[in-house]
């Protein structure tokens, strides 16, 4: 692959019309980023994977093609090379988050409501009082254990307060894992066709309550919540499978209103998917409850022949009465425990005249409400596939996982 240069454009500018220039390879983002951070790589095969534990373990980016090939994990080299720094120093988003990227981190909900993590007590929940707790933003997890080629662990312990008081105490294990010939089979429902590059992860992300209070509906309970933040591109869209049915027994196929509805002519719903723009030039969010999920949403990326599959393993507890979502919205009125098992997002300002947090969109997946007691633990697992190869072969992918086909993705505009 062609490389350029100077590979940090960014890609606001391809958007806003700027001539393209070749986009950066996974080996120069990666020399980027260890000029600023440690990181680990996994490999096998074409096959890498880039995690910053200093960043709680994050996986930065991957590629299905080899150190020269393409970059799928979206990063920001500005707040990356400005580092973290001192609370008093701080200014614009780096009040409320450092947004170095990564394509998979670790997070916590919920984000909003009565107790939201993020907003602390008697505020408006708002974007000026928005603040990433910094267990999820600036302090560092650590390497359990010298990596392998093909798997990393990371440990942390922490206390983490929500909005109505409770303080939870929690030790936290991440271990990253490159997924074999067998799981990748798996995850994409039948071998992988030759010629077509894969490169796929699994992260198992435990919680346990180390503290001396069980986590209740009275006291709040964090979520295990992953999200993947992704390059965005004018051909981008985000693909959902659901479950169809009555509404009445179901529920709303999706929350489109997360930060405003999203208009309809960037969504589209169909028999049993919706699909929704991935370009990075319009904030929006949405999400699909329980009931509704299928465990697994996906982007296909027609300007650049990406797939992209994000998925969990299936658990009849998750849609019980006893293992609730919570609910992220930024709302004082809203049931905590009536939200979201996946949910996805696409950038753009938050307000008007404001500078967007990337441009990125966001594939992202929820633990139920982790209502545990002293001792107790539990684990989310997430899988991540990125394929490129013959649009044929690709598509016989997508219909297989997201039950439809390569056309009527791109047909849905």
């Amino acid at each position: 692959m062609k490389t350029n240069k100077h590979p940090f454009i960014s890609t606001a500018l391809i958007l806003a019309g700027v001539p393209a220039v070749a986009a950066p390879s996974y080996q120069e983002e990666v020399a980027f980023l260890k000029k600023h951070t440690d990181i680990i790589e996994l490999s096998s095969g074409s096959a890498r994977v880039a995690i910053a534990p200093a960043w709680q373990g994050r996986i930065m980016t991957s590629t299905a093609t080899g150190p020269d090939g393409g970059s799928f994990g979206w990063i920001n080299p500005e707040i990356i090379a400005a580092g973290i720094k001192p609370e008093a120093e701080r200014t614009g988003l780096t009040k409320h988050i450092h947004v170095f990227g990564g394509e998979e981190r670790f997070w916590f909900g919920p984000e909003g409501g009565p107790f939201s993590l993020f907003f602390p007590p008697k505020v408006e929940q708002t974007f000026a009082n928005w603040k990433t707790p910094a267990i999820i933003d600036t302090e560092a997890f650590e390497t359990a254990a010298p990596p392998t080629a093909d798997s990393a662990t990371f440990t942390k312990s922490t206390q983490l307060p929500n909005r109505a008081g409770t303080v939870f105490s929690m030790d936290l294990k991440r271990k990253v894992t490159l997924a074999t010939v067998t799981e990748l089979a798996g995850l994409c429902g039948g071998t992988i066709p030759e010629g077509v590059k894969s490169v796929g992860y699994i992260t198992e992300n435990l919680v346990k309550n180390s503290g001396e209070n069980e986590w209740t509906r009275q006291t709040g309970a964090p979520s295990i919540w992953m999200l993947g933040m992704f390059k965005p591109s004018p051909g981008t869209t985000i693909v959902i499978p659901f479950k169809p049915g009555d509404a009445a027994e179901l529920g709303p196929i999706a929350n489109t209103a997360y930060f405003g509805e999203i208009p309809k002519s960037r969504i589209k719903f169909g028999k049993s998917a919706l699909f929704f723009k991935g370009d990075g030039k319009e904030r929006g969010k949405l999400g699909i409850p329980p009931k509704r999920s299928m465990g697994i949403a996906g982007s296909w990326q027609s300007d650049s022949g990406t797939l992209t599959l994000v998925r969990i393993p299936p658990n009849k507890n998750y849609t019980g009465a006893a293992w609730p979502y919570v609910d992220s919205q930024w709302k004082e009125d809203v049931d905590p425990f009536g939200g979201d098992l996946l949910n996805a997002y696409n950038d753009g300002p938050p307000e008007p005249g404001a500078k967007a947090l990337g441009p990125f969109y966001e594939l992202e997946t929820s633990s139920p409400a982790l209502f545990l007691k002293p001792g107790e633990s539990h684990t989310h697992t997430q899988f991540t596939v990125h394929l490129t190869g013959p649009r044929e072969k690709l598509d016989a992918i997508a219909k297989r996982t997201l039950g439809v086909d390569l056309d009527t993705i791109e047909g849905a505009w």
